[in-house]
């Protein structure tokens, strides 16, 4: 299996969830070996360097996976666009903004989806790398925990808990195996959500500032207020795989393993990442060749070239 990039330069604006700033965003080709790399173009000298993307520059986890370097510089709610790379295989590519946070679009990964579809995806000369998870690694936290454990191919399996009537009237856990689901069918039209009664408090610590009913599900004491209702019976805890598979592939390789989570979020899923590279007997790096009778049963990112 070979490395992917773009075939081509592609744009798009729109703005940030928490900003509510106008952004404009390019993703551009990379080299091989390069990885997912982010520049943020309103700014110069050192804060307006290439950054690339590592687990260990997810400094800022409220309500979003952010990046903070020791610059000071930020790439905000980057888990949307990471999970649309992850499902096509993405694993070098340029990322530049004019702001300090990725656009929200809708609010799911299927504008993103879009974008890379226009773009197009070529395979490259240098061989792709997989994390493989050799043994079960756990994080838990109060209320909460996510863990890691082989799998020979990719899955993952959520479970949330909210108390509110809305999120009794469906099911609370959902698990995909990408072996024999489709990501754009399945989880990429998922959309973020939020409580109106926290809107104000996000607000007072400006967060939430570009926030609305055409890119979130906004619930109130009772009920979705989106006029359109939900995409899936289940919309919520799909999204939160949405977000953990953005999440996961901040490592910057395609995960062999199974993922498990209970109330999940940006900041254990994250440190699930840090608890994994920092044993190295939970992991091993591999490579494939196209013919490799080892390949896992499926993998993510494996056929989107071919469905493309």
């Amino acid at each position: 299996m070979k490395q992917r990039t773009l075939k081509q330069i592609v744009t798009a604006t729109g703005v940030g969830l928490h900003s509510g700033e106008r952004v404009a965003l390019t993703l551009h080709p990379a080299e091989e070996n390069t990885g997912i790399q982010f520049r943020r173009t309103d700014l110069s000298g050192e804060q307006g360097e290439i950054i690339k993307l590592s687990p260990y520059l997810i400094n800022d986890t409220r309500l979003s996976s952010t990046v903070v370097t020791e610059h000071g510089t930020r790439v905000g709610t980057i888990e949307h666009i990471m999970s649309a790379l992850a499902a096509y295989g993405v694993d070098n590519a340029l990322i530049e903004l004019n702001a300090p946070e990725i656009p929200i679009m809708d609010g799911s990964s299927l504008p993103f989806i879009f974008l890379l579809q226009d773009a197009g995806i070529v395979e490259q000369n240098a061989p792709k790398r997989f994390l493989r998870i050799l043994k079960e690694v756990e994080v838990k936290e109060p209320s909460k925990w996510v863990k890691f454990m082989p799998y020979d191919g990719f899955k993952v399996g959520l479970t949330i808990e909210f108390d509110h009537p809305v999120f009794n009237r469906s099911s609370p856990r959902f698990e995909i195996d990408f072996a024999g689901k489709s990501y754009v069918e399945e989880i990429a039209r998922a959309r973020t959500f939020g409580f109106m009664q926290e809107v104000e408090l996000m607000r007072s610590n400006n967060l939430g500032l570009g926030g609305n009913l055409s890119n979130a599900i906004v619930i109130d004491d009772t009920d979705v207020l989106n006029p359109e209702g939900l995409r899936y019976p289940d919309e919520f805890v799909r999204h939160k795989i949405l977000d953990a598979i953005g999440d996961l592939y901040i490592v910057g390789h395609p995960i062999i393993g199974a993922f498990e989570g209970y109330k999940s979020g940006h900041a254990i899923n994250n440190a699930l990442l840090r608890a994994v590279l920092a044993d190295e007997s939970s992991y091993e790096w591999v490579e494939f060749g196209e013919d490799d009778e080892t390949l896992p049963n499926a993998f993510f990112g494996v056929d989107t070239l071919r469905a493309a």
